[in-house]
């Protein structure tokens, strides 16, 4: 309800990737291209009949796509098979093919005979595909593909040294219950308005826990945001343009090097070009590419790979065809610019904007009013304003979720990602071109390793559930390297973060669930019983610290022991870092491997839902381990395969954290940590006695978030936590996380980043909240019509003629006395259950937009 800005935007960018993909349903994004292509092969093997486990993947993907499948595959057990899709045998073991679109070096394949015998065999088809292309060529939906994946980046995101970047991950109707990821949809309000909201998948992984296909509970949704409103921006027409642009300049690029004698391997292609340069020449181009500050890429001994987008400008051309002049087969030697430029305008004249039969497209796209209505700056400008309103964000009020750590992005933090020497370099870029990188990604790395008390630190994971996955990775590559392959339990205690079970299924391990105690604890008992019944098996225990019922776990280090003499190894999610950092160290009391939420504890900000980091520290004898790279040397010498595209995640975005880490020094990093801890305890201090604190340590006091029981109260009043959260909004505030970790209950979390003004304005409001229960509890309200049923209140329903409550339009709207800067929430109470039964995961249909369609459209 307090969100329909960024829903918004998160629907449009699906409906951006539906339409371009030609597929029916799409998600609101994913982290990368490679980890997109491996949910689509997770996805292919649940969906496939029968027990399979082979996947064809053509050798024209993108390298680092290719391992981190095979990454993945491994843990799995499943089989990866690299070869030309155009000798593939496809028999009855086979649940799934991958093939890019156009291919890494430019080739654009017609793949129809391929999808009818892929599919004659029961098996899935997953397409890889560069979504600019597809504003020209044929969508992979057209001729059959069941699912669609690739990156958004050239949608006016920077390159950034690898991400972040929006993946877009879309599908056919029949596939959305196994999609990864979130989808938003349109649902109904109380009032029977349209509604956006997360819709079935996002619960529904969670809830399945070990059972979920895929442990992504989030979506890169700042990147997303910028993809979907690039589309917004520049329309159907300017997207195409754009597409045009690249391919008449990508043809004149072409004919200049045949000119010179070179070959080019492909046709058709859209933007990038195989040239054959033949023996012995390669070695010439690439000193003068070097000469020219070019970075061309190497193929095999006689191949180059050239790549263009729409920045490329004539005088480029140039240099890149006087580059290739100096390994051509003719001894004029280079030709004078003048010269060239005659060559490519000759080029440019002939070039013919369409591609042939059966690669042309036929279908339309962005054919929806919202991707026509905004195209002058000034509407541009109010359309994102007008969405910015409808969210509430850390700008309005204190944002209380548990477990998410929404906390203080300083100015100065986030001020060095807009440099373009940080925005604008290729993630595969040569290592001498990349020295400020890495020593800022060096020097985060030691911090970091200084922090949690661990020997190495791998920034490869890009997100949190691609730490934990990463971890476990590490883990299993450990056990296998000393002969001990057998262990394949991991342990998941009952107070785990909920995607700890989906990670540990997705490495390949069997799940035993690990009881709590009364107080919240891991249950050491019932930790040693299952150690005795699995500890010959045991390969590790999944441990959050401090746990996520809001408390340190008291016997942490009997727990380490018991695994590490069972012959298991400790992971530490470390989402909760920022109740540790400079007062508790992982790697001093037993753990072997912990990620760490950049997005959370270093002050990332998390955009809605991404982007986010969730690097890995490990001890000195998983260092080995970390992961590797095909294309950049990263990890260790036994290194795991690549868990990410880019060999170091998310680069662009670490210069936030380094800052954060750098101006606060170790005094200051402690110190936000025991604020932290010190908010939460004041919080829990206020509340207690108006509601009940489920758990606390031996001295009663909580760590940095704290879970509020209002279970009690639903069986005299009929109120809910739901209700208390809807009810929130009305006093101008987030809703605290509902019923995680446990179903019911609310979990508060005040971070070091609030003052207590605003501490005490949020415990007034959930007391004033309580005190309105007690009037349905004495029978002065009624259990059904109250404020509470009635929330969150629109200005709609407030200065409605009909209003026809029992109580006050005053007291629905404004519950408190300070009526300054008053958010309203945008819509309604939502009925996600109808949204759920009526799925509709694409912008509202054009009657919505009735006034701008006569006028526009």
């Amino acid at each position: 309800e307090i969100s329909q800005g960024r829903l918004e935007a998160l629907l449009v960018f699906q409906t951006m990737v539906h339409d371009l993909t030609g597929l029916e349903i799409a998600n609101a994004s994913l982290l990368d291209e490679a980890t997109a292509a491996a949910e689509a092969m997770a996805l292919a093997e649940s969906a496939a009949k029968g027990s399979r486990t082979k996947f064809l993947v053509s050798d024209g993907c993108h390298p680092q796509t290719i391992d981190v499948v095979r990454t993945r595959a491994e843990a799995r057990g499943w089989e990866v098979v690299v070869g030309d899709h155009r000798e593939w045998d496809l028999d009855d073991d086979v649940f799934g093919v991958l093939v890019q679109y156009p291919a890494t070096d430019g080739e654009i394949a017609d793949y129809t005979e391929l999808v009818a015998a892929t599919h004659g065999v029961g098996a899935l088809v997953v397409v890889a595909a560069d979504l600019l292309s597809l504003a020209l060529l044929s969508p992979p939906g057209d001729w059959g593909a069941d699912v669609t994946v690739g990156s958004t980046q050239r949608f006016g995101v920077p390159m950034g040294y690898g991400g972040p970047h929006a993946a877009y991950f879309a599908t056919k109707e029949e596939y959305k219950r196994q999609m990864p990821g979130r989808i938003i949809g349109v649902s109904q309000d109380s009032r029977g308005e349209d509604a956006y909201y997360m819709a079935l998948q996002t619960r529904e992984q969670h809830i399945r826990r070990e059972k979920a296909t895929s442990n992504v509970c989030t979506a890169q949704v700042l990147l997303a945001v910028i993809a979907g409103m690039y589309a917004v921006y520049h329309g159907p027409d300017g997207i195409r343009k754009i597409a045009v642009r690249v391919h008449r300049l990508t043809h004149a690029l072409a004919q200049a090097l045949e000119r010179l004698g070179h070959t080019i391997a492909h046709r058709p292609y859209f933007d990038t070009l195989r040239v054959e340069v033949g023996e012995g020449r390669a070695e010439a181009i690439l000193s003068a590419a070097r000469d020219a500050r070019v970075n061309l890429r190497v193929l095999d001994g006689h191949s180059l790979g050239v790549a263009l987008d729409e920045t490329v400008r004539l005088e480029d051309l140039i240099t890149l065809v006087r580059v290739f002049a100096a390994g051509a087969e003719s001894s004029d030697g280079v030709p004078d610019e003048a010269t060239v430029r005659g060559w490519l305008e000759a080029a440019d004249e002939d070039a013919h904007p369409d591609f042939p039969a059966p690669f042309a497209r036929a279908s339309g796209y962005l054919t929806h009013p919202v991707f026509h209505m905004y195209h002058s700056e000034h509407e541009m400008l109010r359309y994102l304003k007008r969405l910015e309103n409808r969210d509430l964000s850390l700008t309005g009020s204190m944002i209380p979720l548990g477990s998410c750590t929404l906390k203080l992005n300083a100015t100065a933090e986030m001020y060095p990602i807009s440099w373009p020497e940080f925005a604008h370099m290729h993630p595969f870029a040569p290592a001498e071109q990349v020295a400020g990188y890495r020593e800022m990604i060096d020097g985060l790395n030691a911090w970091l390793a200084e922090i949690t008390g661990f020997h190495a630190v791998s920034m490869q994971p890009n997100a949190g559930s691609q730490g934990e996955l990463t971890g476990l990775l590490v883990i299993k590559g450990y056990h296998e390297a000393r002969g001990e392959g057998h262990r394949n339990v991991c342990f998941v205690p009952q107070s785990a973060h909920g995607t700890n079970p989906a990670s540990s299924v997705m490495a390949g391990y069997d799940v035993v669930v690990v009881r709590s105690d009364e107080n919240g604890n891991i249950d050491v008992q019932d930790l040693k019983a299952k150690t005795a019944e699995h500890g010959d098996r045991l390969a590790a225990i999944m441990v959050t610290y401090p746990s996520t019922h809001g408390i340190f776990e008291e016997s942490i280090r009997e727990i380490c022991q018991i695994v590490h003499d069972a012959g298991g190894q400790v992971y530490i999610d470390g989402a909760n870092m920022n109740a540790m950092v400079g007062v508790s160290r992982p790697g001093d009391w037993g753990g072997d491997v912990a990620h760490l939420n950049l997005h959370k504890t270093f002050a990332i900000p998390h955009g809605g839902g991404g982007p986010g980091m969730g690097p890995i520290g490990v001890a000195e004898h998983l260092a080995p381990f970390l992961p590797g790279h095909p294309v950049v040397e990263t990890g260790g010498d036994q290194a795991i395969g690549a868990v990410s595209a880019a060999p170091f995640g998310s680069p662009s975005i670490l210069p936030i954290s380094w800052m954060y880490i750098r101006m606060l020094g170790a005094e200051g990093v402690t110190r936000a940590t025991k604020m932290a801890i010190l908010n939460a305890n004041y919080v829990a201090s206020r509340l207690q006695g108006h509601y009940d604190v489920l758990y606390t340590g031996r001295n009663g006091t909580i760590a940095h978030e704290c879970i509020i029981d209002p279970r009690p109260l639903r069986s005299e009043t009929g109120v809910d936590a739901i209700d208390i959260s809807k009810r929130l909004m009305d006093f101008g505030f987030h809703a605290p996380t509902v019923s995680f970790p446990v179903a019911g209950t609310l979990m508060i979390e005040p971070t070091e980043s609030e003052s207590k003004k605003e501490l005490d304005r949020f415990c007034d409001a959930m007391i004033a909240i309580r005190d309105e229960i007690r009037k349905i509890e004495s029978g002065e309200w009624d259990p059904e019509n109250n404020p509470l049923k009635g929330a969150p209140h629109t200005v709609d329903m407030v200065v409605n003629s009909d209003w026809d409550r029992p109580y006050s339009r005053e007291l629905a709207a404004f519950p408190e006395p300070q009526r300054e800067n008053k958010f309203w929430p945008f819509v309604g109470r939502i009925q996600s259950a109808y949204g759920d039964r009526n799925l509709v995961c694409a912008c509202p249909p054009v009657e919505e937009y009735e006034e701008y369609a006569t006028a526009e459209v």
